[in-house]
Parts: C-alpha cells; structure tokens; sequence
C-alpha cells in the first residue's frame, strides 16, 4: 500500500513539474500550435501510407504529385509548430529585485515631491541653490498726463 502511496505521489510531482513547464503551458493555450501538431502527423501519417505501398520508393517521390504534397504540408506544418515552441514563454523570476527596489523608490520620491510644496522647494533649493529675495524699485518716476487728458478717459 505504501508502495502505491509513494508512485501516485511521484506522478503528481510529474504532473506539477510538467504543468509549470513553458512548452507545455505553451501547447496547452495555443489552439493554433495544436492544429499544426495535428495536421503535420496526419499529413507525414498519409505520406508514409502511400510510400509503404509496394512500388519503388524512389520512383514515388518523384513521380507522385500526391506524395509531394503531403510531404510539403507536413514539413510546412512541422516548421510553423517548430516556431511556435520557440515563441514559449519565458519563465517569469519570483521574488524582488534591486530594480523592483529602485523603482518604488523613484515612485514614492516623485509623489512625495508632487505632493509637497516644502519638499519641492528644498530639492530646488539644493539644486539650484537658495532663491534671493528680490525687490524691484523703479528709478523713473510716473509722469503727469498731459494737460486737457483726464486719466481714464479718453477722447
């Protein structure tokens, strides 16, 4: 019993690790990949029937136009599968990252520096340093309208 125990958890950890695997995650979700599977067997299945029938082989490829194209659908339908797997997705990396760290890290800086006006004018301060007060004093002085012209009115 402890026997049987142990192999049914052998083919659970089988199936787990397959599950996690990218070709077959990939495989499972492509409909696509899937039909082409399926007909590149059934094609290379056809082919293979009508060169087991007897004749000379060699005279078959190329004289059989049918052959031919069973062939070419099959090789065409192997390639497409072919990149598709290749396309798999790539295992994803868990867990975190001096650039996940940099990244929330330059987030909060910039919400912290949106949200508060202080915050801001330090950075600017130590940026571009401390901003001079400044007055403006007008050396000219106003001058007098012109007589027979009220301010305000104009004719």
């Amino acid at each position: 019993m402890a026997k049987a125990k142990k192999k049914a958890q052998q083919a659970q950890a089988a199936a787990m690790k397959a599950r996690a695997n990218p070709y077959v995650q990939r495989l499972w979700d492509d409909e696509d990949l899937r039909q082409n599977i399926a007909d590149a067997y059934d094609s290379a299945r056809k082919a293979y029937a009508r060169l087991s029938n007897g004749k000379s082989p060699t005279k078959q490829i190329f004289d059989d136009k049918r052959l031919q194209k069973d062939i070419r659908k099959a090789a065409s339908s192997f390639k497409d599968a072919s990149v598709a797997l290749r396309q798999a997705p790539k295992r994803q990396k868990r867990g975190g990252g001096l650039g996940k760290v940099l990244l929330v890290g330059v987030a909060g800086a910039g919400v912290a520096l949106a949200v508060s006006e202080g915050l801001r004018k330090k950075v600017l301060d130590a940026l571009f340093g401390a901003e001079e007060e400044f007055e403006y004093s007008s050396t000219t002085t106003a001058s007098a309208p012109a007589s027979g012209e009220t301010a305000g009115t104009t004719t």
